[in-house]
C-alpha cells in the first residue's frame, strides 16, 4: 500500500525537474497528503488467500525455470 500511495503522489503531482525549491516540493507533498486525507476509504483487498498462494507458486516456478 506505501508502494502505490508513493506511485501515485509522483504519477499525480511529483514530476522530476518540476519544482525550483525544496521548500515549493514540500508544499506540493504537503498539499497532496491533505487533499487525499481529506476523503479518506479504506483499502479492501480482493484477492483471496489461495488466489495470492497460487501467484506465489507461479512467480517461483517462473524464477527457477529462468535461472536454469
Amino acid at each position: 500500500m506505501v508502494e502505490r500511495f508513493f506511485r501515485d503522489i509522483s504519477e499525480n503531482r511529483i514530476r522530476r525537474d518540476s519544482f525550483t525549491s525544496v521548500p515549493e516540493l514540500e508544499l506540493a507533498i504537503d498539499l497532496y497528503v491533505e487533499h487525499h486525507n481529506g476523503n479518506p476509504k479504506p483499502f479492501i483487498w480482493t484477492a483471496s488467500a489461495n488466489d495470492i498462494l497460487a501467484k506465489v507458486t507461479r512467480a517461483k516456478a517462473a524464477l527457477a525455470r529462468s535461472k536454469r
